[in-house]
């Protein structure tokens, strides 16, 4: 099959917005593969962060970026043949990835890997640039959102659930300062994708999510 025929569903959206775990579900239902694409930024940035890479040396960051030797196991990241998948979700993990996803040749070193990603029978994608700008001519986009509240909520209970210590208002204002960074970055900022689904998950079960998502691809895939 070639690859431009390959069907692929992006999902887009801000940090906590229920993005990773409806695409997750949408690709265990459909038997596709499955693309986190914030992994491989936060990969990046543990990278970055255990080898000491200045934060301002984008050069070195982009070679990082390039490099990495990665692998996805149904829920769980490994860097190297290392689980890491506790590690990328670390906050310090995770702010590190939001300031070094503004650099244009961080981005443009991942890009050739995310695209990799697309394989028979299909892929299901989420970040912030899937439908954008690494697959704009995805079968199906979708933007997901939800209040900063919601959000905000959602990632502490989901890092309290892990172990780590959490905050209300320090993950409120991370949340706040990481939608601007990614809203106003100079490449690929963080906007749905021209024709794209608007799903607003503030008032929703990960069900009701996955269930819509699942809705507009058979309706996409009946019409096209």
């Amino acid at each position: 099959m070639p690859n431009s025929r390959i069907p692929v569903i992006s999902l887009d959206g801000p940090t906590a917005s229920g993005k990773g775990t409806v695409a997750h579900r949408v690709a265990e239902r459909l038997g596709f593969h499955y693309l986190d694409s914030g992994a491989l930024y936060r990969l990046t940035a543990l990278s970055a962060l255990r080898l000491r890479t200045p934060l301002n040396d984008e050069h070195a960051l982009a070679r990082l970026a390039e490099g990495l030797n990665c692998s996805f196991s149904e829920e769980e990241v490994f860097l190297a043949g290392e689980n890491v998948t506790q590690a990328i979700r670390a906050e310090e993990v995770g702010n590190t990835a939001s300031r070094i996803a503004t650099l244009p040749t961080v981005r443009q070193g991942l890009v050739a890997l995310q695209l990799r990603f697309r394989a028979p029978p299909g892929l299901v994608a989420d970040g912030r640039d899937m439908g954008t700008v690494v697959f704009p001519h995805a079968q199906l986009k979708v933007f997901l959102t939800a209040s900063v509240e919601t959000r905000a909520e959602r990632r502490y209970k989901q890092l309290i659930g892990k172990g780590f210590s959490a905050n209300m208002d320090d993950l409120l204002k991370d949340l706040t300062e990481r939608d601007a960074r990614d809203a106003n970055r100079s490449v690929a900022p963080l906007k749905p994708a021209d024709g794209a689904y608007m799903l607003d998950t503030s008032d929703m079960t990960a069900d009701e999510a996955v269930e819509q998502v699942l809705g507009w691809y058979a309706s996409a895939r009946k019409n096209g």
